[in-house]
């Protein structure tokens, strides 16, 4: 079982900056892949980015390139989202998922977070 916490959501305005944290407890073996997912109303639930617990590989949705960045710090057992130059578009909640493999299909992904509210406003 691996359980998983979410945390940093708010609200900011274009243009800022907002960094999310998962916490994850339980048993991380390094096949795994530890992602965010975000939704937003009306939408459904999308790959945002994922890091692979063993090899620390990096995959990003095309549309957050360049301005999110993904890493962990194995110590705490945490994964982490810096998102800089947010935009009203990435307004969602924010979900962080764990699979044991790479995937960018939310029905793949077996353990999630109970999610974070980020709001951008223009």
């Amino acid at each position: 079982q691996v359980q998983l916490r979410e945390s940093g959501g708010g609200l900011v305005q274009a243009g800022g900056s907002l960094r999310l944290s998962c916490a994850a407890s339980g048993r991380i073996f390094s096949a795994y892949t530890l992602a965010w997912f975000r939704q937003a109303p009306g939408k459904e639930r999308e790959f945002v980015a994922g890091i692979r617990w063993g090899t620390s590989s990096i995959y990003y949705t095309d549309s957050v390139k360049g301005r999110f960045t993904i890493s962990r710090d194995n110590a705490k057992n945490t994964v982490y989202l810096q998102m800089n130059s947010l935009e009203p578009e990435d307004t969602a909640v924010y979900y962080c998922a764990a699979a044991n493999s790479v995937y960018y299909s939310a029905g793949r992904y077996d353990y999630w977070g109970q999610g974070t509210q980020v709001t951008v406003s223009s």
